[in-house]
C-alpha cells in the first residue's frame, strides 16, 4: 500500500480521468447538432467528477466539506451515466461502448460511496490537525 499525497494518486481520480478522456474522444463523433446539448453535457459531467474529487481531497481537513464534494462527484458520475444512456438510445455509441463506460462509472461510484461512508479514514478529523494515515489505494 502506498501513501496518498496528492489527489492524482487516488485510483478513483485516475479511473474517472481515464473515463472522461474516453468520453471526450467518443463524443467527437457525435453529430454537430448535439454540440451544445448532449456533447457539452456529457463532457461537463464526466469532467466534473474529477473536479469534485480534487476539491474533496483539498477539503479533507473538514469532514463535512469532504463528504459534500464527494456527494457532488457521485451526482456527476450518475449524471454521466444518464447521458451515456441517451447517447446509446440515439445510436451515437454502440452497445459495447455503452456497457463498458457504464460499468466504469459504476466502479467509480462504488469507490466514491466507500470513501464517503469511510470518510474518517480520509479526513484530518480523527487526529485533530494531523494528516490522516491513509495508506488506502482508492
Amino acid at each position: 500500500m502506498t501513501f496518498i499525497k496528492f489527489h492524482k494518486d487516488l485510483i478513483v481520480y485516475q479511473k474517472a480521468f481515464s473515463a472522461a478522456m474516453e468520453i471526450f474522444h467518443i463524443s467527437k463523433l457525435f453529430p454537430a447538432e448535439e454540440k451544445y446539448s448532449l456533447t457539452d453535457q456529457i463532457r461537463r459531467s464526466s469532467r466534473s467528477v474529477n473536479a469534485n474529487i480534487t476539491e474533496a481531497w483539498r477539503k479533507r481537513r473538514y469532514e463535512k466539506s469532504f463528504i459534500n464534494k464527494l456527494n457532488d462527484a457521485d451526482g456527476e458520475a450518475a449524471e454521466t451515466q444518464n447521458w451515456l444512456d441517451f447517447a446509446f438510445a440515439c445510436k451515437y455509441i454502440d452497445e459495447k461502448t455503452h456497457l463498458d463506460l457504464y460499468k466504469k462509472y459504476d466502479e467509480i461510484l462504488s469507490i466514491i460511496v466507500s470513501m464517503t461512508v469511510n470518510s474518517k479514514k480520509w479526513t484530518f478529523s480523527e487526529t485533530k490537525g494531523t494528516p490522516p494515515n491513509n495508506s488506502n489505494t482508492q
